[in-house]
């Protein structure tokens, strides 16, 4: 269980090295809107949502509405349920429900890839791992860039958002090298996406990033069946 447990750390430390870059800007962006430190700090400690973030910060500072404000979390993270849906698929006998409620809290982008590219089945003490340190780095770099506050330009905050990007072709490109299942299931996914940016300019990202993953994942269920597990676990 230890093991499992270390493993997940050590599998999550790219992520949390790119967090702590991603969320040092949004610390920064946090305070120049009139956030205090402590304020901007608690929004990444109770969310891990880098877009669902910002939007929110950007709806504070033009005081919206609550129901504004939860319009746009829903559009934005309702992927994450399907995320957690897939996931769900690969959690061992010991997963309760308990252990599912604390795990859906720090399913993300990043940690869905990774665990999703883990042979066999997962173990909350992996999760746990890959979460925690996942935590770390994005609450960290939240701290760190919220007192820094307007000490760095903004070119430097802007350019820190393509670390995310960078992050995410880093944990997707290995696998796809591996297998071609998931590399058209990636191609197919990023089609999708710029063909719905250019040809429905009204549909929000949140959306866009549902439907071309529903749709891509449509295709591998038909193209490429999933075998067997294997029941060695992470």
């Amino acid at each position: 269980m230890r093991l499992c447990f270390r493993r997940g750390l050590i599998h999550g430390l790219p992520i949390a090295l790119g967090y702590f870059s991603v969320s040092f800007g949004f610390g920064i962006m946090a305070v120049r809107t009139g956030l205090s430190v402590i304020e901007a700090l608690t929004i990444s400690m109770t969310n891990l949502t880098s877009a669902g973030q910002a939007a929110g910060v950007s709806i504070i500072a033009a005081c919206g509405t609550y129901l504004e404000m939860a319009v746009t979390q829903l559009v934005i993270n309702i992927r994450y349920s399907l995320m957690g849906l897939s996931l769900s698929q690969k959690l061992d006998s010991s997963f309760n429900t308990a252990h599912r409620l604390a795990v859906s809290f720090g399913i993300t982008d990043e940690i869905f890839a990774m665990a999703s590219a883990q042979p066999g089945r997962l173990t909350p003490r992996y999760m746990y791992g890959l979460i925690l340190i996942s935590f770390i780095g994005w609450s960290g770099g939240t701290l760190f860039g919220a007192v820094a506050g307007n000490i760095l330009p903004v070119e430097v905050t802007n350019a820190m958002g393509i670390v995310l990007y960078g992050m995410f072709l880093a944990i997707i490109i290995p696998a796809a090298k591996k297998e071609k299942s998931i590399l058209a299931v990636i191609l197919i996914a990023a089609l999708c996406s710029s063909v719905l940016y250019y040809a429905v300019p009204a549909l929000s990202s949140g959306f866009a990033v549902i439907i071309s993953a529903v749709i891509a994942a449509a295709f591998a269920a038909v193209v490429f069946p999933v075998p067997a597990e294997e029941e060695n676990k992470a």
